[in-house]
């Protein structure tokens, strides 16, 4: 159990939230929500201790699995030794373990004899003599070979020292769990195993994560930062959406009603409060004062509002490729696969992280026509033939979405977006902008400023001011609050044009995409259907497999 007692957080003049009492429960898993920059991070900080707050205290167990934000704090440690520091006070017995079986064994006295039973006792009782073993199962799970469980954690790259830092925060049965975005870098099929995992946990989970469907799978309440407070809703995200917005409307429908009641006796205040009824008058009043209508706090949810128009749609068959070979070294990527895509549909692209899906992007891209970068039409394939369609026009938005170079000087948000249209507006430009949540003098911020979820939502204002027919979209939710994808994926939803879309956000592809290409061992399965289809394929293959054995 954590508890929270009294807490406040301020920074500055801005208050995040105030005198929050709550408590998270043991076999409960619990979802703290709210916009970008409501203050999910510094809550889940206070939790774990490492920052204090305000004012008020925070009762939690011994033994917490955190997810560690420090990617390089362990770079001089294996993998698995990495996951085993989980558990600190297994780790700390085992390197004491170690040194005292490091000495000459003429030097070992006594003490240190009944030193080496008493830590055996708690390697035992920790789980040590599996730890090793337990420690490779996690990493299995969040799809981390075995043949980098040896290295230093200084060989992986980001998204690998993520998920070891995930298997960390997991190992070592912590009686709560606290993690800040775990779905980060990891894909659908990782994704899937931290479901059932965390769903068979059975201390606190508490977890901040922009993937609806994550959350509505594995957490049992909510933890919503609104109105300066910490409000507890039981169920999933979507089940706080609803309950949240049925509180709003019923307290706007009681106010109204109030008001409604208050303006009838103010009128007979007015018309009779100096005449021979001014007694009722008096009581007319002392029932206004009661009748008060409750104050609203202003809620922190933003939503952003996305749009993608054409300015004329495409020909019927808007690409069509064939034979097409990529390969990194002796490393086959794309071993010959054929395409053809009709106007309208919409294509998701999934597989393990690596296994090709942004190289298969590059590669459709490199020529197409519209709003590519240059840098991406240098990008070289190995064979095939990559053909566009009539009036095609392509509108991308890249894995690694920054605005580099314009991030040198001053140019401000206003006049990035300006020279994707010389034609646009003022109006126009900020009315987009608007669209996108930079109102009033958010437009003259320096683009150099920008946060990733920022640069996310501005580049989407770019895709909207052109209008392409065809939409190329490679990891586009990362750094995007739950608001904004769900803004999103309406929008894709919506879109009359072509979409090509990478993405491990479950309800995005569920939702969205009519066609998938499925990148499994150097292999692309092109299957025509809804992911709800392909996911039942794939479940009667798998049952298939297990009927050989």
């Amino acid at each position: 159990m954590i508890s929270v007692n009294n807490v406040t957080m301020r920074y500055g003049a801005r208050v995040l939230f105030d005198d929050v009492t709550c408590t998270f429960m043991a076999g409960r898993r619990y979802a703290i929500t709210g916009p970008n920059g409501a203050g999910k991070s510094t809550l889940m900080k206070i939790l774990t201790g490492e920052l204090d707050p305000t004012k008020g205290q925070v009762g939690r167990p011994k033994k917490l699995g955190v997810l560690r934000q420090d990617q390089f704090a362990f770079d001089d440690y294996r993998v698995i030794d990495t996951v085993i520091m989980g558990n600190a006070a297994l780790w700390e017995t085992l390197q004491e373990r170690e040194a005292l079986y490091a000495k000459p064994h003429d030097e070992l006295t006594d003490a240190d004899g009944m030193r080496l039973g008493e830590l055996e006792g708690i390697v035992g009782e920790e789980g040590g003599y599996t730890a090793e073993s337990d420690a490779g199962i996690l990493l299995d799970g969040l799809d981390v070979p075995a043949d980098l469980h040896e290295h230093k954690m200084g060989e992986l790259q980001g998204g690998q020292k993520v998920r070891v830092l995930l298997a960390q925060a997991l190992f070592g049965s912590p009686a709560a769990l606290l993690l800040d975005e775990p779905t980060n870098h990891l894909d659908l099929d990782s994704v899937h195993w931290l479901q059932d995992y965390l769903c068979a946990y059975e201390g606190v989970l508490i977890v901040i994560s922009h993937d609806r469907h994550f959350l509505n799978s594995v957490c049992t309440h909510v933890a919503d930062i609104d109105y300066e407070s910490v409000l507890m809703y039981v169920g999933g995200y979507d089940d706080m959406v609803l309950a949240k917005t049925a509180v709003r409307e019923r307290i706007e429908a009681e106010n109204a009603q109030r008001e409604k009641k208050i303006a009838q006796l103010q009128d007979f205040i007015a018309r009779f409060g100096a005449g021979t009824r001014s007694a009722q008058a008096t009581s007319r009043k002392k029932e206004i004062e009661r009748l008060q209508t409750t104050v609203l706090a202003k809620s922190n949810i933003q939503r952003p509002y996305i749009r993608f128009d054409m300015k004329k749609p495409s020909g019927r068959h808007p690409l069509e490729f064939k034979t097409l070979r990529k390969s990194y070294a002796d490393l086959k990527v794309i071993d010959g696969f054929s395409a053809s895509l009709d106007r309208g549909e919409k294509v998701a692209l999934l597989g393990r992280n690596g296994a090709g899906k942004t190289t298969l992007i590059r590669s459709l891209i490199r020529n197409a026509p519209g709003f590519i970068d240059e840098s991406e039409r240098h990008f070289g394939v190995d064979g095939g033939t990559v053909r566009w369609g009539h009036e095609v026009v392509v509108g991308y938005f890249g894995q690694e979405h920054t605005l580099d170079k314009e991030k040198e000087g001053d140019v401000t948000i206003l006049e990035w977006l300006a020279q994707w249209d010389t034609l646009a507006g003022q109006q126009e430009l900020r009315g987009l902008l608007g669209q996108m949540l930079f109102s009033g003098e958010d437009a003259t911020k320096p683009v150099k400023a920008l946060s990733g979820g920022e640069t996310a939502r501005i580049l989407f204002c770019r895709l909207m001011l052109q209008k392409p027919n065809v939409l190329v979209l490679d990891e586009p939710t990362n750094h995007l609050d739950l608001e904004s994808i769900n803004a999103l994926n309406i929008a894709l939803q919506r879109f009359e044009g072509t979409v090509l879309l990478v993405t491990h956000d479950h309800d995005v592809i569920d939702e969205v995409a009519t066609r998938l290409w499925h990148f499994d061992h150097g292999h692309i399965e092109d299957f025509k259907g809804p992911y709800e289809d392909f996911l039942v394929q794939q479940q009667r293959k798998a049952a298939l497999a297990v009927a050989r054995r």
